[in-house]
């Protein structure tokens, strides 16, 4: 079902989701027996992200925009975002003059959200001062995490700040942040692929699926 708010539309996932069963897909060989099943294709995650790509062009045309990628997870979403965005400017009448900018925040420790925030790279946020900046990220859990950047993004005093995710979970964990941007609001499962990784494995997988609780134990640090 599609869900809208004032700001965004998205794509719901809802909690009885049965996803679809893995033989239906091409999965790398090494993870069959790690996962459940499919929640979300690719082709459905590339179709969402050019929409999103389309709905960024639409607002932010005009602006120049540092495109702020939280790494490690959000580097496939932010490079495919970015790929749409692209063509969007090749062949639209209104179109977003791009720079591109890094920050790695670290808030995962196995299969639960830490309750700190470890920022790397955050003494370069300087830069942005003055600046319109999209900031992009794979997956808002409770929120905390994005919380924590852009207090430290206020601090340098950015000209504007919108916020891009791919994923938004419902958790009741949350904090009630909600990004500017969402591709797709899913139910409080572990999920992996498209670059959301369990300990940095999972990341060369395709479509986004839920982790089993064996593979939980064989990827645990």
């Amino acid at each position: 079902p599609l869900s809208r708010s004032p700001r965004n539309r998205w794509l719901k996932i809802p909690d009885d989701e049965k996803g679809y069963e893995l033989d239906l897909f091409c999965v790398p060989k090494h993870y069959e027996e790690d996962l459940d099943r499919v929640i979300i294709p690719h082709g459905l995650i590339m179709d969402r992200t050019e929409r999103l790509a389309r709905d960024i062009v639409r607002d932010m045309g005009g602006h120049h925009i540092v495109a702020l990628c939280v790494l490690k997870g959000g580097y496939k979403f932010f490079s495919d975002l970015l790929d749409y965005i692209k063509a969007l400017n090749q062949n639209c009448d209104k179109s977003v003059p791009l720079t591109v900018d890094f920050i790695r925040l670290k808030s995962y420790c196995n299969d639960q959200s830490t309750n700190s925030v470890k920022v790397i790279g955050g003494d370069e946020l300087s830069t942005l001062t003055g600046k319109n900046v999209l900031i992009v990220e794979d997956i808002v859990e409770t929120g905390r995490t994005m919380e924590t950047l852009l207090s430290l993004l206020s601090e340098c005093n950015p000209k504007m700040v919108k916020v891009v995710s791919l994923l938004v979970k419902r958790t009741p964990r949350g904090s009630g942040y909600r990004p500017d941007y969402m591709g797709f609001e899913v139910p409080d499962w572990f999920l992996v692929g498209y670059a959301l990784d369990y300990n940095e494995y999972f990341r060369d997988l395709g479509h986004i699926c839920i982790l089993n609780e064996k593979a939980k134990v064989k990827y645990k640090v």
